[in-house]
């Protein structure tokens, strides 16, 4: 089953880069952090969903660098996708595209959590069904 993505334009600022005069590395982390948040929190507020309001941590990221990304007042586009939700975990994954070029891809483990208690919790049925229209397998 191949999943669905979403897409999300990033604009990129022009204090992103570094002294390299590329978007320094650490910036796409930002940048996956703005697709999650499109996806989870204001694309599930027009689906009247609950999306992931309750919160979330990040176990784990990782990221494969592809090609290097220049300033540009075009917005990269952010594809993001789910898989391997879980009762208490699930990972995002995301490919960067700078002017039709695939430069940046990585993924994030993130894993629910109750603020009130500070511990992990495990995803609503809510949650779980809507990761599940973002994954490339079924919910196990």
């Amino acid at each position: 089953m191949e999943a669905v993505r979403y897409t999300v334009q990033v604009p990129m600022r022009w204090s992103d880069m570094d002294a390299y005069g590329h978007v320094n590395n650490v910036v796409h982390l930002q940048y996956f952090e703005m697709a999650r948040v499109a996806l989870f929190f204001e694309r599930a507020s027009l689906e009247e969903r609950t999306g992931l309001r309750r919160g979330t941590v990040v176990a784990a990221h990782d990221i494969q660098y592809k090609l290097p990304v220049v300033y540009s007042a075009r917005p990269l586009d952010v594809q993001i996708w789910v898989s391997g939700v879980r009762a208490a975990a699930f990972t995002c994954h995301y490919e960067v595209f700078d002017h039709e070029r695939l430069a940046v891809t990585g993924s994030t483990l993130l894993v629910p959590f109750d603020f009130t208690i500070d511990r992990p919790r495990r995803l609503t049925p809510d949650e779980r069904e809507f990761l599940g229209r973002w994954a490339d397998e079924p919910a196990a």
